[in-house]
């Protein structure tokens, strides 16, 4: 089986600073958290509060599930945390 992301959702994580959203291989499911950090490398105008944050991470979906894809093929664990340095 494959890295697949058929949940589209997502949620602010306020204690990481971070959106966190999902990943499937097979029957399993993984937590993938993107830092603010990154989220803010894509765009300096996108605010860095939790709107701006969750916007930032709806316009770059592909390429941050392309990085948590590549993330996830380094090793299985249960939840990833992608920074800028991951980008």
């Amino acid at each position: 089986m494959s890295l697949s992301f058929p949940n589209q959702s997502r949620c602010y994580d306020s204690k990481r600073h971070a959106v966190r959203f999902w990943g499937h291989d097979g029957p399993m499911e993984m937590s993938f958290y993107v830092l603010a950090d990154a989220l803010r490398g894509f765009g300096a105008d996108q605010p860095s509060d939790e709107p701006g944050l969750l916007n930032a991470f709806d316009a770059n979906r592909d390429a941050i599930c392309a990085v948590a894809a590549k993330a996830y093929r380094r090793g299985n664990k249960g939840s990833y945390d992608l920074a800028a340095s991951d980008f």
